[in-house]
């Protein structure tokens, strides 16, 4: 069992999601879920830490509040890297941002600044691996992206804490695309 898991993945514009009305993305969102479930009934973490980014980060914290009904004890923490990362958002991705700050159940800035420069990025990445025991994230090795920056910091945790054990579910385009599959084919049987 692992009490505490952050959730992260790639932006909207790296994975070819430029607004609210792509096809795709209600498959996208529902394969987030499916996978929120999965890890929820296979590693039964309690908290999903995840840190305001748009793009899956967002999609995730809207799946486990609207989790909450079947699994009451699940938790959202919303940790952004500094003040007013949300003003830079499209005002869609602004409107889900802030819903989610007012739902999620802890919320805060881990630097306590507005943006000043990437290193807050860096202590952003190294913060949130620090504090959770375990991560689900959205990235293929062949396509960088930001993702790629959290798994150097998982990296980081792993060598300084010799023999800490930081699972990492991955889950890559392929994956999602199976659970879109699997979606159309529940949906096509109702």
């Amino acid at each position: 069992m692992y009490q505490v898991m952050s959730v992260t993945g790639y932006k909207p514009h790296e994975i070819g999601v430029f607004n609210e009305k792509h096809e795709q993305l209600p498959f996208l969102k529902a394969a987030i879920r499916k996978k929120l479930i999965q890890l929820k009934e296979e590693w039964d973490y309690e908290w999903v830490v995840i840190t305001g980014q748009a793009g899956v980060e967002l999609w995730a914290g809207e799946a486990v509040l609207s989790m909450k009904e079947t699994y009451p004890d699940i938790k959202l923490a919303l940790l952004a890297p500094f003040f007013e990362q949300e003003q830079k958002f499209p005002e869609p991705v602004k409107v889900l941002y802030e819903q989610i700050w007012s739902e999620a159940d802890h919320k805060d800035y881990i630097t306590k600044r507005p943006y000043e420069n990437p290193s807050q990025l860096r202590q952003k990445n190294d913060f949130v691996v620090q504090k959770t025991q375990c991560a689900m994230i959205l990235y293929d090795e062949m396509t960088p992206g930001s993702p790629g920056y959290f798994l150097e910091a998982v990296d980081k945790y792993r060598q300084t804490q010799k023999g800490s054990e930081y699972p990492v579910h991955m889950m890559t385009p392929d994956d999602i695309e199976d659970l879109i599959r699997e979606e159309l084919d529940e949906q096509s049987w109702n």
